[in-house]
Formats: C-alpha cells, structure tokens, sequence
C-alpha cells in the first residue's frame, strides 16, 4: 500500500532596500542547505493564513516588520524531512516584501546576513551558494 504524499507550505519575501536583497545565511550545523544562502521565511503552520506565517518568519529570522506587496513566484521543492524522515513535496511562495527599515537581528537558525545586488545575487546562484529553492525562485 502507497503512503500518502506529504505535502507542505513554505512562504519566503524577497525584500528589496535601496536597490539590495536581504538573504540569510543557513546555519553550518543544518542538516540541510548548510552555509548556504537563501530567502527569509518558512513553513505555514496548520490552520495559519500565508501571509500571517510571512509576517511571522520574518520578524522570528530578521527582526523586521514587512508589508506584503505581492506574489513574485511560485516554486515547488521536494526534500527529506529531518526529523521524520519522510519525503515531502513544498510549494514555495515567493512574495515581494518591503520593510520600513534595514536592521536586521537574526535568530539562531542563520549565521549571518547580508544586503546583496541583483547582480551578486545572479553570481551566488552561478557559484551555487544559494539554496535550491532561493536559485529557483530567483529564476523566473
């Protein structure tokens, strides 16, 4: 007997601030991605909105306070959970963001930051230090 797919709900904001893009970098203990550059944002929770979970990734992993301004892309990533094991098929929704501000304070999940231009961000994708998802979601 076939299990069922395991289907999940990522949402991530490129936010754009005097022409940069604010990435994070994923911690170097990750199981997955590790060192890797990628969009703020996260899993929805069951039964929360998307844009409610967008607004709380970003403020958990930047400290910033977003405006949502629209869709920019959609992309589907699968992976191997870690805690469980199992595969999992995510859509990403990719949504344009904007921030009253540029301070950034990170959370434990990341080991740093950085503000990088349209044209740094094609290089990272080229060097293949974006995650997957950031490189597709970038690509449209």
């Amino acid at each position: 007997m076939k299990m069922k797919d395991m289907w999940g709900l990522t949402v991530r904001g490129i936010c754009e601030v005097n022409g940069k893009i604010l990435l994070l970098k994923v911690r170097s203990k990750s199981g997955h991605d590790a060192g890797k550059w990628e969009i703020p944002g996260g899993k929805v929770k069951k039964c929360e909105f998307f844009d409610d979970a967008l607004r709380r990734e970003y403020l958990e992993e930047t400290g910033l306070e977003i405006t949502i301004e629209s869709l920019y892309n959609v992309v589907q990533i699968n992976y191997t959970a870690c805690k469980t094991n199992e595969e999992v098929k995510s859509i990403q929704l990719i949504m344009k963001v904007t921030s009253a501000g540029d301070e950034v304070t990170i959370s434990e999940e990341h080991d740093g930051y950085n503000w990088f231009t349209k044209e740094e961000v094609d290089e990272l994708i080229e060097k293949g230090l974006l995650t997957k998802a950031a490189a597709n979601a970038f690509k449209k």
